[in-house]
């Protein structure tokens, strides 16, 4: 057989350490494995800020700091009144970088070698955290520097993200896209968690290390993909082929061309009219639009206005503008929040805030599996949404009252697993969906671009959400500061209120949808 592959699986097969069962399946696993550290390194060097932003201003009035106030200094320029604003301007140049960033990065990822896009991507966003810890070791206390290390540091986060959905929707089919791509997109959380912790266990001895360490975590994993990932199946002599919900494969050997079919499903007494009727289900699918030229044997890169011609783009863009707005507003603040309320450490109030992210693990996978089993994805996100928004008040309540341990524990979780399900559910399984819609006719080069523009705009309220948060907390001082935590959560709720209404046209549709199944099914009953 043809040695294909990038240099690690070129190697491996060089040495005769090819799969010895189902090639197919091997790489995929692979790639799902591959990709979900990739992502969870990005993640993982973006969380620490969050949690350093507590040593760079210590609030010198808690109990714990009057203990010991020679070690109640903060850090140059972020220890004056206006702390806050300088905090809100380097997540700005961290996320409206990113967001921006993030519409180009699409379009670059397709028309170029994914992976050498992927890994060039990492290296870089490696080299700008380790370089904003290096501040610390530097001793440089000019905003300017951090500020324009936070803003290029978002523009190479941005490549990560068109590149590894991509990927991944390359190797599996819609069947069960959104249980599988619900437990992949654990990687968001994953890498907040170990972010967390591993900023927070060096925060208080060296703040630098809590950048300096992610930062050749990311450089590291992007050095491994170089050799090992498979971006797409022709790489390693795999053709997919897309025939309705079933998924399919050829491999190429130096033999007769082998045809394998995948699904494990049984199609073999399905009848025409039960295979339009499954069509017809499929999820995200509005009215046709005219096919894009090109196909899968000569594919074109879509443009940025054919790809907001697809059913549901814009929907479903707007809702994780404002629902993203929430997720990142926690990323950044929540560590904050806790010590402002609970008069916890820097360290244990980034472990506390990890919770948050265990949450959105489980909401993100259970928004996926579901979603796949009733075909409604608007409709789960709808669900979520409409709980979140009361969620928001009571932990906001919940928290004036200095809860108890155990408490604050289930209502963080219980906060981040109704946040991050929707956001999760739309960033992959919605994304790959209207990225394959049926009008692409199998351009699989439209899969970048489409999630761009959904991740883009969401980032775009990202970038918003902990800007409004920095600006509304700088107006109050030490006493006033419950009183504006409560104008944030008020500026969440409204923003998830939002996101529901921007799906209420697609959650209409998929409701009727399943009415008129449901009444084709009794009629067709009651005429047998």
């Amino acid at each position: 057989m043809a040695v294909r592959g990038p240099p690690g699986i070129r190697f491996l097969q060089w040495l005769g350490l090819t799969p010895c069962w189902d090639r197919q399946k091997v790489y995929q696993l692979w790639t799902l494995f591959l990709t979900f550290l990739c992502y969870t390194s990005y993640h993982l060097s973006r969380k620490p800020i969050s949690i350093v932003k507590n040593e760079l201003h210590k609030n010198c009035n808690t109990t714990q700091n009057n203990t010991n106030t020679a070690n109640c200094s903060s850090w140059k320029p972020f220890d004056g009144s206006d702390y806050e604003s300088l905090f809100g301007d380097l997540d700005t140049a961290f996320l409206f970088a990113y967001a921006g960033g993030m519409f180009f990065s699409g379009h670059i990822a397709e028309r170029s070698n994914l992976r050498y896009f992927l890994v060039l991507g990492m290296l870089s966003s490696g080299l700008m955290t380790a370089l904003f810890g290096l501040g610390y070791y530097w001793n440089i206390h000019t905003v300017a520097f951090f500020v324009i290390v936070q803003a290029v540091a978002g523009v190479v986060q941005a490549t990560g993200w068109p590149a590894v959905v991509t990927c991944v929707g390359s190797w599996f089919g819609k069947g069960r896209r959104g249980f599988i791509m619900g437990l992949w997109n654990s990687h968001t959380s994953v890498g907040n968690i170990l972010g967390s912790l591993i900023a927070a266990a060096f925060v208080s001895e060296a703040w630098g290390l809590s950048f300096v360490v992610p930062g050749i975590i990311i450089a590291s994993v992007g050095i491994l993909a170089f050799f090992f990932l498979i971006t797409e199946p022709k790489e390693v002599g795999i053709v997919m082929e897309d025939k309705g919900r079933k998924d399919s494969y050829t491999v190429q050997a130096d033999g007769p061309t082998q045809h394998i079919p995948l699904c494990e499903r049984c199609f073999n007494e399905e009848s025409e009219t039960e295979t339009t009727e499954v069509a017809d289900s499929e999820p995200l699918l509005g009215e046709e639009i005219k096919p894009l030229s090109g196909g899968p044997s000569n594919p074109k890169a879509i443009s940025f206005l054919g790809a907001l011609k697809i059913p549901g783009v814009i929907e479903f863009s707007m809702c994780l503008f404002f629902a993203k707005l929430v997720s990142y507003t926690f990323l950044y603040w929540l560590p904050k929040y806790i010590k402002d309320e609970e008069d916890y450490s820097p360290t244990v109030s980034g472990d506390m805030s990890t919770l948050f992210d265990v949450g959105g693990i489980v909401g993100g996978f259970l928004a996926g599996t579901i979603s796949d089993f009733t075909g409604g994805r608007a409709t789960c996100c709808v669900v979520m949404l409409v709980l979140g928004a009361p969620m928001l008040y009571v932990t906001q309540v919940v928290f004036q009252t200095k809860p108890s341990t155990s408490t604050a524990i289930g209502m963080l979780a219980a906060l981040g697993f109704l946040v991050n399900g929707p956001y999760a559910l739309i960033t992959t399984a919605v994304s790959a969906d209207l990225g394959t819609h049926k009008s692409l006719k199998g351009n699989a080069k439209a899969l970048s671009t489409v999630t761009a523009i959904i991740d883009g705009t969401g980032s775009i309220g990202a970038a918003v959400g902990p800007l409004l948060a920095g600006i509304i907390l700088n107006k109050a001082g030490s006493e006033q500061r419950a009183a504006q935590w409560d104008n944030v959560f008020y500026m969440l709720m409204a923003s998830d209120v939002l996101a529901c209404l921007f799906l209420l046209r697609v959650f209409v549709k998929e409701i009727k949808g399943w009415c008129t199944g449901r009444c084709f099914e009794q009629e067709t009953s009651n005429v047998t």
